[in-house]
C-alpha cells in the first residue's frame, strides 16, 4: 500500500507540474491560475496546495523531479559501468513521456517552442528554477560521490560532475528548442552532450 500511495502521489505531482507548464505555454504565465492547473490535472485547488506553494514552483518541479529521478536511477546502475555511461542512461530514462503528457500532449513544435521561450523568460520563474537546479545538483552529486567513493566535504569531483551533467542536459534541451521542425530527438542530443563532456570537450572536427 505504501508503494502504491507513493506512486499515486508522484503521478499527481507530475500531472500538476505538466499541467502548469502546458497551460503557461498555451495561455501565457500571467493568464494561468492555480484553479486552472488543478482542473486540468483533475484535482482540487486544495490538492494543488498540498504539493506546491505557487504555479512557479509547479512549473520548476518538472526539472527538479526529473533530476532527482536521475540520481536515484544512477544509484541503481551496475557498479562496474563507467560513470558517464551510467549517467547517460540514468538521464535518458527520465525523458520517456509519462501518462500526464499522453493525456495533455504538446502542440506543434514551433508553437510549443515559442510558448516555452516566453514562459522561461518570466521573471517570477527565475528564483524557483535556480532553487530547483541547486537541489537537483546537490542530490546528483551525492549519488556520484557514493558511486565513486569520493567525499562531498573534501573532493570537488562529485560536484563538478553533477554540474557538468546538469549543464549538458540544459544545453541539450536548449538545442532541442532551437531545432527546426522536425526537431532533433532530445535523446540523441542528451547522448551527444554527455559523450562530448565525457571526452573532455575536445575541439570540434
Amino acid at each position: 500500500m505504501t508503494g502504491l500511495r507513493e506512486r499515486k502521489k508522484a503521478e499527481t505531482r507530475a500531472a500538476l507540474g505538466w499541467a502548469a507548464i502546458h497551460l503557461a505555454v498555451e495561455r501565457g504565465y500571467d493568464n494561468v491560475r492555480v484553479e486552472d492547473i488543478a482542473e486540468a490535472a483533475g484535482v482540487s485547488p486544495r490538492t494543488f496546495n498540498n504539493y506546491f506553494s505557487s504555479k512557479a514552483e509547479a512549473i520548476a518541479s518538472r526539472h527538479l523531479d526529473r533530476s532527482l529521478r536521475t540520481a536515484a536511477a544512477l544509484r541503481e546502475r551496475p557498479a562496474d559501468e563507467p560513470l558517464w555511461a551510467a549517467l547517460t542512461q540514468a538521464a535518458l530514462e527520465q525523458f520517456t513521456p509519462g501518462p500526464e503528457v499522453e493525456a495533455m500532449p504538446s502542440p506543434a513544435h514551433a508553437q510549443w517552442v515559442a510558448g516555452v521561450r516566453t514562459m522561461l523568460a518570466e521573471p517570477a520563474l527565475q528564483g524557483e528554477r535556480l532553487r530547483a537546479v541547486a537541489v537537483a545538483e546537490a542530490e546528483l552529486a551525492a549519488a556520484i560521490a557514493e558511486r565513486t567513493g569520493t567525499d562531498l566535504a573534501t573532493d570537488m569531483y562529485p560536484r563538478l560532475v553533477a554540474a557538468a551533467a546538469s549543464a549538458a542536459v540544459t544545453v541539450a534541451m536548449q538545442h532541442y528548442l532551437d531545432s527546426t521542425d522536425p526537431p532533433t530527438p532530445i535523446e540523441r542530443l542528451i547522448t551527444d552532450a554527455f559523450t562530448q563532456v565525457a571526452a573532455g570537450l575536445p575541439p570540434p572536427r
